[in-house]
């Protein structure tokens, strides 16, 4: 009922964008290339694809061999402008994401500016020797035209069955999905069949020159934050396991823990949350009311950033918090096809330069 009540502010909502979209592709509205390499990735729908680590997947592959930077809008921030990430950022100064990958990646360049065309000539100009830029959550920054352009869609949640906002998620229609040069289908299972593969195909009818791969979260040992060792051993299970999270869509973590506890207990936050002293306070009070010895306190990595702000971290540090830390990985078969894509662009056109 809700959807059917929003859809009529879906139809105008989508028709603003299509006439957008057209200005752009009849080059009414100009759309800057760049001779470095640039890799764009990012998603039609509203966040919860899980961009991040499938940024530190590809500054894990290049880095090996090429200077890589990235450049984000930097969401959340209070700054303005083109910002180069320092060992003193702040969230607030750069944004939960790009500190997370500064913190990282001590050879990466990360910076943040709203308007990317700009932020990739100040990279340039800054950092002469880089020879790949990733663009972090710019599919729809259609002023800048990447080399290569990555579309994410979750598996549980296939743009082909969505819809524009504010009926459902989608930041733009379906039928954008065609500028993409590839798609991966992120959150898959681990083991999958090829009936899994083939009705993905059928569902997202990627074109000619789309390539289609499938990625998995790879779940990390949970990691204490302060430097303590971790009373939850590898193959152990705790009694409870107190999870607070801001991220879209906190569900596949959620059923990672409920195989590491007896009993998980859950508060979220919307996407980005910038944590208050109340909200650490409440944390607080809910993790004291929890009455069993064999118990954790766990959060994300991106909010383990967002903690790390001044004057919040100082209320954090008394709490046994703990982490936990992902990274995606691609199915046999679709991992060298990918890699192999990938550096066949950045090579190709670092050669052309």
């Amino acid at each position: 009922m809700r959807k059917l009540l929003l859809y009529p502010f879906s139809l105008v909502f989508g028709f603003i964008i299509v006439i957008r979209n057209w200005l752009y592709d009849w080059k009414v509205f100009r759309s800057q290339s760049f001779d470095i390499p640039v890799i764009g990735i990012g998603n039609l729908s509203t966040g919860g694809t899980g961009k991040t680590p499938h940024a530190e997947y590809l500054i894990r592959l290049l880095s090996v061999k090429y200077k890589v930077a990235t450049l984000s809008r930097g969401y959340g921030r209070s700054t303005k402008g083109f910002k180069a990430s320092t060992i003193f950022s702040t969230p607030s100064e750069i944004g939960d994401e790009p500190l997370q990958f500064a913190t990282k990646f001590n050879n990466l360049q990360v910076a943040v500016d709203e308007d990317r065309c700009h932020g990739i000539s100040e990279l340039i100009n800054r950092y002469p020797k880089l020879n790949t830029i990733i663009l972090d959550d710019a599919y729809q920054h259609r002023a800048i035209k990447p080399g290569l352009s990555i579309l994410l869609t979750d598996f549980y949640h296939l743009y082909p069955e969505d819809y524009l906002l504010p009926a459902g998620n989608l930041r733009e229609p379906r039928s954008e999905a065609k500028r993409a040069d590839i798609i991966i289908v992120t959150k898959t299972r681990k083991v999958h069949s090829p009936i899994t593969r083939q009705r993905l195909i059928d569902s997202l009818k990627p074109l000619p020159h789309q390539s289609l791969y499938l990625s998995y979260i790879k779940y990390g040992q949970i990691i204490p934050a302060l430097k303590k060792e971790c009373p939850l051993k590898k193959g152990k299970v705790a009694n409870t396991i107190f999870m607070f999270a801001g991220i879209a869509n906190p569900y596949p973590l959620e059923d990672h823990l409920k195989g590491l506890c007896v009993d998980l207990i859950t508060l979220t936050f919307p996407d980005h949350h910038r944590y208050s002293a109340k909200d650490i306070a409440g944390i607080s009070q809910s993790w004291n009311d929890i009455f069993t010895r064999n118990k954790l306190l766990v959060t994300t990595e991106k909010d383990l950033m967002r903690l790390k702000e001044p004057g919040i971290w100082d209320l954090v540090v008394n709490l046994p918090l703990h982490y936990i830390p992902i990274e995606i990985d691609f199915h046999e078969g679709d991992k060298e096809a990918f890699d192999q894509q990938i550096l066949d662009y950045v090579e190709k056109n670092n050669r052309n330069r």
